[in-house]
């Protein structure tokens, strides 16, 4: 993985880490959440905002001007993800944000004291208007969607447990079908971006397959192998995704909520098949 800073417009597509729970550097801070910046020929793409304002001051430390951004992607509706959205509305002026139309219910998580913590969206903004609601299968531009409606071909992350969603007013276990994915096509390139992969990296992928008919180049983003509250996935559930990946012959960039150890025993079977993100992270496709 090739990590530097670059000036300029590029013929490859450019991808950027503003946020992510880690740090190249001290001198770039990071925090519990995702922010990617994707730039490709003709368009300028933020995928995730994490958690507060943090996205905008390493935009300006890695030469990316938000104001400048043509899309907002907003994966699913936990705050890690969308915790930035107001700071984005007040930077940029112009940008369609593409989000679920479930994403603004009310999302929680159970902590080990049994009591529950509001991890959702900021419900203010779910009438700004410049927020254009996805569902299932959603064209933002030639080459751009995003889906979700994820069939479930095979189990789902441990590591959902005490994630919680208000349905009716009843407090139950989240599904996800809030979570959507984003799919770039360029040249002969197929980029697949993750938010936290909550409905399993595996059900994603063979979803992708399934509308598409092959496999990304490149699939970025988190895997959701790891939570605070039931710790890692086992070695045998990680070593079967670590299989399944190589056989796909994608290239693979994980971080976030995959979790430390769950991605070095990834890479323990995968080897430069997959690197990690770190905020301050710069990729080239």
């Amino acid at each position: 993985m090739r990590i530097f800073f670059r000036k300029g417009v590029s013929e490859s597509m450019i991808i950027k880490t503003l946020v992510e729970n880690t740090s190249i550097s001290e001198s770039i801070a990071s925090e519990h959440g995702l922010s990617l910046y994707i730039e490709t020929k003709n368009y300028k793409i933020l995928f995730d905002v994490g958690e507060s304002n943090l996205f905008l001051e390493n935009a300006e430390k890695l030469d990316v001007n938000i104001s400048d951004v043509d899309y907002l992607i907003i994966s699913h509706g936990h705050y890690d993800h969308g915790g930035g959205l107001r700071s984005f509305l007040q930077e940029n002026t112009k940008a369609e944000v593409f989000i679920h139309n479930l994403a603004f219910q009310k999302h929680y998580a159970l902590k080990s004291n049994d009591e529950i913590d509001y991890i959702g969206l900021d419900e203010d903004l779910k009438t700004d208007k410049r927020i254009i609601y996805t569902g299932d299968r959603f064209f933002i531009n030639k080459g751009i969607y995003v889906f979700s409606n994820i069939t479930q071909k095979g189990p789902l992350p441990k590591s959902n447990s005490g994630l919680l969603t208000e349905d009716n007013g009843q407090v139950i276990d989240d599904i996800f079908l809030h979570e959507q994915n984003l799919v770039i096509e360029e040249d002969d390139e197929t980029v697949l971006i993750t938010g936290c992969a909550h409905n399993g990296i595996i059900n994603i992928i063979k979803h992708f397959y399934d509308m598409r008919g092959h496999m990304p180049s490149y699939v970025i983003g988190g895997f959701h192998l790891s939570s605070r509250l039931v710790g890692n996935e086992n070695t045998e559930t990680i070593d079967n995704i670590a299989e399944y990946l190589m056989d796909t012959n994608a290239k693979y960039y994980t971080c976030h909520c995959t979790g430390r150890e769950a991605y070095k025993q990834l890479k323990a079977t995968m080897d430069e098949s997959i690197d990690y993100l770190k905020t301050g992270s710069v990729i080239t496709i």
